[in-house]
């Protein structure tokens, strides 16, 4: 059995808390990854696999890839993208890879203002003071669209910074908006697109340990090509199949399979790659299906 001082065994750094720690160990157990961590302990001991994780805060996963004290890290792309711009400020051009994009933890790092504030587009902040966490993402964009403003880095609580009178306008993480809502703020402009990336060291890996990074990305494409997928099963007659391939959503060629005593008519399975909604099932019964059935699926290799 292997130990977790064991050389040939994976690091990965994942978030210790926050909105992305249960997205990203879920995507690494329904990767297959059994794994063991205590009340408080920091570590993760993989025991079907010899990859072990590092609950560790999100700003330093790039910190720890990059230093190649983890070999891998899932973060999200607003931290890495401002890490790599501070990097860069500093004079360190970083060398981490992204491995993959992942289909969890989207959201938009954006400007906000005031309700009552004009907006007239980007030029509208022209010597204002905007206050932000991504300094450097917040100054590469100002640069690029050739605005002068004050940046007013705060550590957290950015959406009050309006109220208290620190800043004229903010710079903050938006999902859903009601954040915003909530200290009379109003979304005005996209500053970057973020997702979680699958990040690996600079330094080479050793072949051991490449063999099991690439089955574990195989292991997430297979995940991922079927996050919202679902399998359908259905009976109809023969006749009934044109009409019912055009309602099948997101779905490539179905399984046909005669039934047993009744020639004219077939069963029906396909995956579809979209969501099955309930106007679905009920589009697919009046075209004539029936015995429908809808699975999810787990997993899925091409």
């Amino acid at each position: 059995m292997m130990s977790a001082a064991d050389p040939n065994r994976l690091k990965l750094a994942v978030q210790k808390s926050g909105r992305l720690t249960d997205h990203s160990t879920d995507l690494l157990v329904r990767c297959g990854l059994k794994f063991s961590r205590g009340k408080d302990q920091l570590v993760g001991f993989g025991e079907n696999m010899p990859l072990d994780l590092l609950f560790v805060r999100d700003d330093d996963i790039p910190d720890l890839v990059e230093e190649d004290v983890c070999d891998l890290g899932l973060v999200g792309l607003n931290v890495l993208e401002e890490k790599r711009l501070e990097w860069i400020a500093r004079g360190h051009e970083p060398k981490f890879t992204i491995l993959r994009p992942l289909d969890f933890g989207r959201c938009r790092l954006s400007i906000a203002i005031p309700e009552e504030m004009a907006w007239t587009g980007v030029a509208s902040l022209q010597g204002k003071r905007i206050a932000t966490t991504y300094p450097y993402v917040l100054g590469r964009f100002l640069r690029d669209k050739g605005i002068e403003a004050d940046i007013v880095t705060l550590s957290g609580a950015v959406e009050i910074a309006p109220r208290l009178g620190r800043a004229d306008a903010i710079c903050d993480l938006v999902s859903t908006g009601s954040t915003l809502l909530a200290n009379r703020l109003r979304e005005v402009e996209t500053v970057l697109e973020s997702q979680v990336v699958l990040i690996r060291t600079p330094v080479a890996i050793d072949p051991i340990k490449t063999e099991w990074v690439e089955r574990l990305l195989m292991r997430i494409d297979g995940v991922q090509q079927v996050r919202e997928s679902k399998y359908i099963m259905l009976h109809a007659p023969r006749s009934a199949l044109p009409a019912i391939r055009r309602l099948l959503p997101g779905s490539e060629s179905p399984t046909i399979i005669p039934l047993e005593g009744h020639p004219d008519r077939v069963a029906v399975h396909a995956v579809c790659r979209e969501n099955v909604f309930w106007e679905t099932l009920e589009s697919l019964k009046a075209a004539g299906a029936s015995a429908l059935l809808v699975l999810p699926v787990e997993k899925m290799l091409a």
